[in-house]
């Protein structure tokens, strides 16, 4: 089978907002982050053969009616759910098709228009798609009448406090950093600079997770455009050009649903550890190569898990990162979450995926204004959804 280097060579989003805040639907916000991401890209309308539309809260075919929008019609559109990992499963699948050779320039674009509150079930007459997972966490704690998120990325956060020594002030420490860093970027949902105590004094949500520690739902759109070697060179677009050298997709694995399955399995610690490593592997990078990381924190808890996870600290270890300031500008480690992550952009489920690659991009091509981290040459990107799917993208800067 051959295979083709793939590289983003534009990307772009709208400002996220809660839930009401923003004018226009759906349709407009993925055609202004289409039509920026094309722009960045210098590419036309027509140049794009094959678009893929992720989103979790809409009918059939609303990638479809966004596209349309955008101007892009008669090609084939392929419509994505996949829970939080929308987004990024969106770009997988461009990618694919790029690496693959069936198109030379494809669009993946991500949006979500959703309800305020915390995330519930749809459809209540038919089965839950995560009920095994509750299932398996209902054996390790009793389920309680807070939300479901929480509860589950709650319990993952007791069992590592329980096991390992962590403290609701570790990741209240995630928070407070997130916070900080979405000052800086323009398009985040928040942009107050916390102090660790507000994060630790806002109102609990479930066990160690505050207000601040949680990601909010949010409405907005992101895209990237993924083009092969071949058009990158007859479009002169190495200038803007990033590559995509390593990128996995892993589903729940079988230890999952053990009777001894504990929480941070059920919350997805094996699948993103194994996309990881064969991320890494693809790659030819590992964790101490990375410069930039931008990793799925729906939860202060799940930040601390991914430092594990994705080999940045050892199990166990992932809340000594934090102490130390490792994970932040001027730390020791590759700055994580420099957008300010879910926690503080904000998190459409369609289009967290997208914003994340947006972010990394931006990293990479030295254009991330006041979020630059100095001398980004190699960026990782983690970002989960429950039921489950773990993509794990690495990224390498190929412009001079």
């Amino acid at each position: 089978m051959s295979t083709e280097r793939t590289f983003v060579v534009g990307v772009g989003m709208t400002p996220f907002a809660k839930p009401g805040a923003k004018d226009g639907d759906y349709p407009d916000w993925a055609a202004e982050a289409g039509r920026r991401a094309l722009d960045d890209a210098g590419v036309a309308y027509d140049q794009v053969q094959e678009a893929y539309a992720g989103y979790c809260y809409a009918d059939s075919t609303a990638g479809q009616r966004a596209l349309y929008q955008l101007g892009l019609s008669g090609i084939p559109v392929v419509n994505v759910n996949n829970n939080c990992s929308t987004g990024s499963s969106a770009l997988y699948l461009a990618r694919q098709a790029v690496k693959h050779g069936v198109a030379d320039c494809a669009l993946a674009v991500g949006f979500e228009k959703m309800r305020r509150g915390s995330l519930g079930v749809t459809f209540t007459d038919r089965t839950y798609p995560i009920d095994r997972h509750l299932e398996a966490m209902g054996r390790r704690f009793p389920r309680s009448d807070a939300p479901m998120a929480p509860q589950m990325f709650g319990n993952a956060g007791m069992e590592h406090m329980r096991r390992y020594g962590s403290t609701p002030e570790h990741f209240a420490k995630v928070g407070w950093k997130n916070h900080q860093h979405s000052v800086n970027n323009p398009y985040a949902q928040f942009r107050t600079a916390y102090t660790l105590g507000d994060i630790l004094d806002s109102p609990t949500i479930y066990g160690p997770l505050t207000k601040l520690q949680c990601s909010p739902t949010s409405d907005g759109s992101a895209a990237a455009v993924v083009a092969s070697e071949r058009f990158v060179d007859e479009h002169e677009l190495w200038d803007r050009a990033v590559e995509i050298v390593g990128q996995a997709m892993v589903t729940d694995l079988p230890g999952v649903f053990d009777d001894d399955a504990d929480c941070i399995r059920i919350v997805g610690f094996d699948m993103s550890r194994t996309a990881a490593r064969m991320a890494y592997e693809q790659a030819g990078f590992g964790p101490d190569d990375i410069d930039v990381v931008e990793l799925h924190d729906c939860f202060s808890v799940m930040e601390i898990l991914m430092y594990e996870a994705l080999g940045m600290a050892e199990p166990g270890h992932g809340h000594e990162l934090v102490d130390r300031g490792a994970t932040t500008y001027g730390g020791d480690g590759p700055v994580v979450n420099p957008s300010g992550g879910l926690i503080s952009k904000g998190h459409p489920l369609g289009a967290t995926g997208l914003a994340q690659c947006a972010e990394l991009n931006w990293q990479l091509r030295g254009a991330a204004d006041a979020r630059q981290v100095p001398d980004a040459h190699v960026g990782l990107q983690h970002n989960i959804g429950l039921g489950g799917a773990a993509v794990v993208t690495v990224y390498r800067a190929v412009a001079a």
